[in-house]
């Protein structure tokens, strides 16, 4: 069973690398955001002794080349392309073969996180030699370790609710990629990977924490800073773990009434 699911990590690894200017193209557009968002927030902390939403200009700086590695864990995914083959009925291929659909697209999504992380960080290398921002190193071991905790969560938690909206197409055949763009572009905003949620009213702020959304990216760079400590850290573990929980049982009750709606009949 393991060597089954290792192999699909190889090969997914090796037709990641075999469509080179897609590949180019998602990581320029990392890059490229980074940039942006790093001569914004330098510019507003242009005084290293100015603090803005509680952060100074290292951890502002700090957050903004966090954003190129954590997106490239949590939000590097193939599963996108699960709707495409639900309604092309392509699906029926993969229910003739000995591995389960949704562990088959998990395992295509690690590939896909490792290859994209090897060259953010890389990415991030290069941009911290050209910039040579002032970075904050968190030191605090519960910090560091409750910040990789909440990173595999949120790889899970992203899966999972990417898999959701591809499971459209059971039921809405041509309702392919609408729902995709509509769910990256929303997470795109609500989880932090375009400006940091404190910038929002504290009543906004109540409300986006019921939702899973800022445990994908805020979260987890908030920890990393030093942040979030303390019973507020153990209260986001909770529930990081609690949508994590309830996503997997939401996915295994949608998929299984999905195939019973399901008629490979295709576009």
């Amino acid at each position: 069973m393991r060597k089954k699911y290792f192999s699909v990590c190889r090969i997914s690894f090796i037709q990641e690398l075999a469509y080179r200017s897609k590949f180019v193209v998602e990581r320029l557009q990392s890059v490229l955001q980074v940039f942006l968002i790093f001569f914004l927030w330098d510019s507003v902390f242009s005084d290293p002794s100015r603090e803005v939403f509680g952060y100074d200009r290292a951890k502002i700086l700090t957050y903004v080349f966090g954003l190129l590695i954590v997106k490239a864990i949590v939000a590097s995914t193939k599963a996108s392309d699960v709707s495409g083959i639900i309604s092309s009925g392509e699906l029926t291929n993969y229910l003739l073969k000995p591995i389960g659909f949704v562990k088959y697209w998990f395992f295509r999504d690690i590939s896909a996180r490792g290859i994209h992380t090897a060259f953010a960080v890389v990415e991030a290398a290069i941009l911290f030699v050209i910039l040579k921002p002032p970075f904050f190193l968190q030191t605090n071991l519960m910090s560091v370790v409750g910040f990789l905790v909440l990173l595999v969560m949120a790889m899970i938690i992203f899966f999972l609710m990417l898999t959701l909206v591809s499971f459209i197409p059971f039921w809405l055949v041509e309702q392919t990629w609408p729902p995709i763009f509509l769910f990256l572009s929303i997470s795109e905003v609500l989880s932090g990977a375009v400006f940091p949620l404190d910038v929002f009213p504290e009543a906004i702020q109540k409300v986006l924490y019921l939702s899973p959304f800022p445990y994908l990216i805020f979260i987890p760079i908030q920890v990393y800073l030093g942040k979030v400590v303390g019973m507020e850290l153990i209260r986001s573990l909770l529930t990081a773990g609690f949508w994590m929980v309830g996503l997997m049982i939401a996915v295994s009750w949608v998929w299984q009434r999905g195939l019973v709606h399901y008629r490979a009949e295709g576009r």
